[in-house]
C-alpha cells in the first residue's frame, strides 16, 4: 500500500492456512513508512487490519494504495467496508494472483468477516473508563431511559474517544466500532442493540410516528410500541426524551438551535398527543447535555430570534455574537405548550445540583463539535417502555 502524499508503503500478505476465509492462520501486514517500517503479524485479518488502521490514523494518513492479490483485493473490500469509512481513499493494485482458488461466495466472506470482526472488538479493552450512564429521577420506572456520556467505549481518535454512538462517512470511526460502542451501551443499559433506532436528524422539525413511513429526515420520533428503543443524538444539540406514563408513549426530540426555533420540542409533544391521546400536563421531559450560554454564540440576527422568545435566553444582546441558552429556550417553549414546569427537568451533574450539563465544558465527560471541530463524537439520549 503506498500513500502519495507521505511516500509510506504497505503490503498485505493473508498467510493461506484455508481457501476460503483465513481465519486461523498468521496474518502479516508490512507497514513502510518513510521512518519506521513496521511489521504487523496477527492470528486474526482483523487483528492485522484493525492494527494497521491504528497504524495510519496516527500519521494521519488517509489515501493508501494496496499492492495484493485478486482475492486479498476481495477480502480487503469487504473489511474496507466495516473497518473503514469514506474519510479514506483506496486504490488496488493487482501484482499477482490465485490461479487456483475455492473462494467463499462475497455474501458469505461479508458474514464470515462481520462475525470475525465483530468477536475481536468485543475483546478489546474499555478505554477512558467503564460506560456511565445520566439518569432522571423525573422519569418513571415503567421506562428504561439514559444519556450516555463518552467514557467505556472503544473508539481511539481523540475528538471521537471513546464511546461514539455515530457512525459519520466523512469521520474516521467506522461503522462496526460504532456497533461495538451501542452493544457495550445496551448491555449497561439493558436493551439489545436491535431494538435501537436512531434520529435521521436533518435540523428541522420533522417528528416520525413510528409504525407509519418514514420520512428521509426528522428531529423527532414517537411511539408507543413496548420495548422498542428510541434515541436521539447529541454533540452540543440537545437530546430531548419524552415520556406519558398514562397513556404510555414516548419520544425523543434532536434539537440544535435551528430546531429549537423551528418548535421541534412542541412538535414532538403535539405528535404525542395527536397520535396517542396524550395530555401535555401528563407529558414529562428531560433536557440532555448540551452547548450552555457559557459557550454558544449565534451571528446577532439569529440571537435575536431567541431574545423574542424571552430576554433570559440572550446574553450581550447588543455584541456581534451574542451567547445563547438553547436550553432555557427549550424550557419557556414547553411550558408555554401546556408542559408543567414541575415536568421538566435540565439535567445536571451528579451530585452537582448547580452545574449545567454543558458539553463544551466538560471534556471528560462530553463530546462537543463547538469545542472539538467538525470531527467530533456522539452522545446520545435513549427512552424504551418496558
Amino acid at each position: 500500500m503506498y500513500d502519495q502524499g507521505k511516500g509510506n508503503i504497505f503490503c498485505f500478505k493473508s498467510s493461506v492456512g484455508t481457501d476460503r476465509f483465513a481465519r486461523s492462520s498468521l496474518q502479516e501486514m508490512f507497514i513502510g513508512f518513510s521512518d519506521s517500517p513496521q511489521v504487523l503479524c496477527k492470528s486474526s485479518l482483523s487483528a492485522a487490519l484493525y492494527d494497521f488502521k491504528q497504524a495510519i490514523d496516527k500519521e494521519d494518513i488517509s489515501n493508501v494504495k494496496i499492492v495484493t492479490s485478486s482475492r486479498g483485493r476481495g477480502l480487503f473490500q469487504v473489511y474496507q467496508g466495516l473497518l473503514f469509512t469514506s474519510a479514506y481513499n483506496f486504490e488496488y493494485s493487482i501484482m499477482f494472483d490465485n490461479l487456483s482458488c475455492d473462494c467463499c461466495p462475497p455474501g458469505q466472506c461479508t458474514a464470515d468477516a462481520e462475525r470475525e470482526l465483530s468477536t475481536f472488538l468485543q475483546h478489546l479493552p474499555a478505554l477512558k473508563g467503564d460506560i456511565a450512564i445520566l439518569r432522571s429521577s423525573l422519569i418513571s420506572d415503567c421506562f428504561g431511559h439514559g444519556f450516555s456520556t463518552r467514557t467505556g467505549g472503544i473508539s481511539y481518535i481523540s475528538t471521537l474517544s471513546s464511546l461514539n454512538l455515530f457512525c459519520n462517512p466523512r469521520r474516521k470511526d467506522s461503522r462496526a466500532v460504532v456497533a461495538e460502542n451501542l452493544r457495550r451501551l445496551g448491555l449497561q443499559a439493558g436493551f439489545h442493540p436491535h431494538q435501537f433506532n436512531l434520529i435521521k436528524c436533518n435540523h428541522a422539525s420533522d417528528v416520525w410516528v413510528m409504525g407509519k413511513p418514514a420520512p428521509d429526515s426528522y428531529d423527532g420520533m414517537v411511539t408507543n410500541q413496548v420495548g422498542v428503543v428510541i434515541a436521539a443524538p447529541g454533540a452540543d444539540c440537545m437530546p430531548l426524551l419524552f415520556t406519558d406514563p398514562v397513556a404510555k408513549a414516548i419520544g425523543v426530540a434532536h434539537a440544535g438551535w435551528k430546531g429549537t426555533l423551528m418548535g421541534i420540542a412542541m412538535a414532538t409533544v403535539n405528535a404525542m398527543v395527536s397520535e396517542f391521546g396524550s395530555r401535555p400536563a401528563d407529558i414529562v421531559c428531560v433536557i440532555g447535555p448540551s452547548v450552555g450560554p457559557c459557550c454558544f454564540t449565534l451571528e446577532q440576527d439569529s440571537a435575536r430570534e431567541f431574545h423574542a422568545i424571552h430576554p433570559d435566553c440572550v446574553r450581550h444582546i447588543d455584541s456581534s455574537r451574542p451567547y445563547v441558552d438553547i436550553r432555557h429556550a427549550t424550557r419557556i417553549l414547553l411550558e408555554r405548550g401546556g408542559i408543567k414546569p414541575e415536568h421538566i427537568e435540565d439535567l445536571r451533574i451528579p451530585h452537582k445540583s448547580d452545574s449545567t450539563l454543558c458539553t463544551s465544558c466538560h471534556p471528560e465527560l462530553f463530546f462537543s463539535h463547538v469545542r472539538d471541530g467538525l470531527n467530533f463524537g456522539t452522545q446520545i439520549g435513549f427512552v424504551w417502555i418496558k
